[in-house]
Formats: C-alpha cells, sequence, structure tokens
C-alpha cells in the first residue's frame, strides 16, 4: 500500500492491526474475540488510522460514521493520492476538438474525461506547463478538477436567464455557467472578500465572458440587494473535507468546531440563496460543497426543506452515489437520495456533494403544508 506514512515507531505493524481489525469487522460473528465489542474493534481500528494516516483523532472518528471501516480506508488511501488533472474547454472561444489538437501538438497527452462531459479533458502528461500554454492565456481553457465542473451542470443555465453565483471567487463555475449561456442574459458573480475577486475578474476577461457583473455582498444578506433570479448555484465555503488530495495539512488542522461552525453559515447561507430565486417562477437552487461531511451537506439541505417551500429534483448526474437518506441515527426526506455525492476512492474525482433545489408552486405549497401538517 502506498499511502503516506507519519512518524510511527513500527508502521508495518500498525498496517497489519488495521487489516486485522478490518477482517474482524467484516465477520464479526466469527472472527470476534469472545467478551470484546464491536466498538472496540472500532476504537482500535480509529486509533491506528488516525497514526498510520495522519489525521487528527475527531477527523477519523467523522469519516467512521459517513463510510464502513473497510470504505474509510480506501478514502483515507485515496487523499494520499493526486486526482487527474483536468481542464474545460472553453466553448465560447473554440470547440474541444480544435482544442485538444492543438494541444496534443505541444506535447501534452490527454483524453476525453467522461461520456457526461462535453467539454472535460483529462491531461495524462504533458511536456509543458499545461497553465501557461498559449492556449491558456488565450482563454481556450480553464483548470478546473472534474467533480468541481458537476455542480454548474446540475444547475444547467440557459442562454437569456438571470444567474446568480452567491460565492463566485475565482469564477471556475461562473465562467462555466457564461458559456452555457453563450453569452447572453445577465450572470451575477458575488463574494463577500474584494480581495478574491481579482482572480474572478481575470478569469472572466481572459475567458472572453461579457455577460457578467462582479459584486461584492455579505451572501446572507443578498436578497435585499437583488432577487429575481432564475437559477442560483450556491458552492457554499466549506471545510475542504473531500479535497484533501490537494491540501494535506487539513488532516491535522479542520476539527469537528471547523464542521459546526461552517454548517451554520451554510445553512445562512442556503436560505439567502433560495430567497434571492424568482417567486412567481419555480426557480432553481444548486447546493454543492467540496466536503464529505454529513453536518455540511445532508443536514444544510434538510435544514432548507424545512425552512422554505422548495423540494429536491434530480440533478442529473446519474454517475455519482445517492446522498444518504439515512446515516447512523440521523434520517432525512427520502428525497434526499437525489442530491448526489462523489468520492476521491469511488470516482478518482474530489470528494463533493450537490443537491438540486426547487422553488415550489403556489399548488405544491398547499400540498406541502398539508403533509407538514
Amino acid at each position: 500500500m502506498d499511502g503516506a506514512l507519519v512518524d510511527d515507531q513500527n508502521p508495518t505493524a500498525t498496517w497489519g492491526r488495521i487489516q486485522e481489525n478490518l477482517g474482524v469487522l467484516g465477520h464479526f460473528k466469527e472472527r470476534a474475540k469472545k467478551g470484546k465489542a464491536r466498538a472496540e474493534y472500532l476504537r482500535e481500528l480509529g486509533e491506528d488510522l488516525t497514526s498510520y494516516y495522519g489525521y487528527l483523532q475527531e477527523l477519523t472518528e467523522l469519516f467512521l460514521t459517513i463510510f464502513s471501516p473497510s470504505e474509510c480506508v480506501e478514502f483515507m488511501d485515496a487523499n494520499d493520492k493526486p486526482r487527474p488533472v483536468v481542464i474545460r474547454t472553453n466553448t465560447l472561444k473554440t470547440r474541444r476538438k480544435d482544442l485538444a489538437q492543438t494541444l496534443i501538438k505541444r506535447g501534452v497527452h490527454l483524453e476525453p474525461m467522461a461520456a457526461w462531459s462535453k467539454v472535460a479533458l483529462k491531461i495524462t502528461e504533458s511536456s509543458v506547463p499545461v497553465g501557461a500554454t498559449p492556449e491558456y492565456l488565450a482563454g481556450h481553457y480553464m483548470l478546473q478538477s472534474a467533480a468541481s465542473q458537476c455542480p454548474v451542470l446540475a444547475l444547467g443555465p440557459e442562454p437569456g436567464e438571470r444567474v446568480l453565483e452567491l460565492a463566485a471567487a475565482p469564477g471556475g463555475k461562473s465562467s462555466y455557467c457564461a458559456q452555457l449561456m453563450k453569452n447572453s442574459g445577465t450572470l451575477v458573480c458575488n463574494d463577500l472578500k474584494k480581495e478574491r475577486h481579482k482572480a474572478t475578474v481575470a478569469n472572466l476577461h481572459r475567458l472572453g465572458v461579457s455577460n457578467a457583473v462582479v459584486c461584492c455582498h455579505d451572501g446572507r444578506a443578498f436578497p435585499g440587494v437583488m432577487g429575481g433570479f432564475d437559477r442560483v448555484l450556491l458552492d457554499a465555503p466549506c471545510t475542504g473535507l473531500g479535497v484533501i488530495s490537494r491540501d494535506q495539512s487539513i488532516k491535522g488542522t479542520r476539527t469537528l468546531e471547523d464542521v459546526k461552525k461552517l454548517a451554520h453559515l451554510q445553512k445562512e447561507l442556503i436560505l439567502a440563496a433560495i430567497d434571492s430565486v424568482d417567486d412567481k417562477k419555480a426557480g432553481v437552487v444548486v447546493y454543492s460543497t467540496c466536503s464529505v461531511a454529513v453536518l455540511e451537506n445532508e443536514d444544510v439541505v434538510q435544514y432548507a426543506l424545512d425552512k422554505r417551500n422548495v423540494k429536491l429534483v434530480d440533478a442529473g448526474l446519474p454517475f455519482a452515489c445517492d446522498a444518504f437518506v439515512r446515516c447512523g441515527q440521523k434520517r432525512y426526506h427520502p428525497s434526499m437520495a437525489l442530491a448526489r455525492r462523489f468520492y476521491p476512492h469511488t470516482h478518482n474525482m474530489d470528494g463533493f456533494f450537490v443537491a438540486k433545489l426547487q422553488k415550489l408552486s403556489p399548488k405544491d405549497k398547499q400540498k406541502k403544508r398539508k403533509l407538514d401538517e
């Protein structure tokens, strides 16, 4: 196994105990020692995983509430391996076929990302810096992970619409929205921090986006600034527990308290996103994070279902895993299965969550009230 090892007097022995405990937990009745509870095996496994992979103990315990013991090991192991480099063709300036041919001539080895994307290319090897080619500088493509493109596909912005991205910097998803909108309609790119928008403006300019307005407001108060949007994308600030392969420091710095604090902010932001959608239309809100934590995902969406007249609809990403309808003692609305989860060990993509909400019509509101009663 090629997982990153931390300082441990005997990592081989630690890995041996991990495998032994996995074997027992997978066949508990047959292999467990008499009088030794399952919880004790899980505790030992958690301690060894913490030592072997270098996580805070509380993060290991959190992951063991989300994944089975064996899948938790697969998840942690995948976090020690890089995800593929992916670029998104900017169809405002070129076609994927033409871009691929040009990059191949420059010594870039690539292939189409997957059947679900008409614009993504996976870079398998390159003799030139992919982020500094003439084509990149001319705005023919954007470096953007496969998972990061999925919320925009779920949102499905169309030409002529009013679209808002509530936390837009550095503009990767906003620029994808613009190309699906064919540079028509109105795209509002909001972010709280003005300094973050330097990258947003630079990317939008490089990519030839001409239908965007950039602004800096607290997302929680955005409905008081403007509203009436057809679609709203909220890629919420999160712990990044799905992108550990990109930032190994998360292992030793993120805490359960961070998860709880961000979940509180996410709940405020998702209500603001819903309130920014046109009340007279069946407007759409897509909520996404790059975290695998239930508190930041299913909990937040359930909160929105409870507090606003919205329903979950199919996000249109069938290759992903269903979100949880139940997790431990938690129970969610049955429609939560329509939200999608992506995992590094399952899809070789960043850990991501995507949920698509739709505002209810007056008739649907009445039905929901009766069901709630």
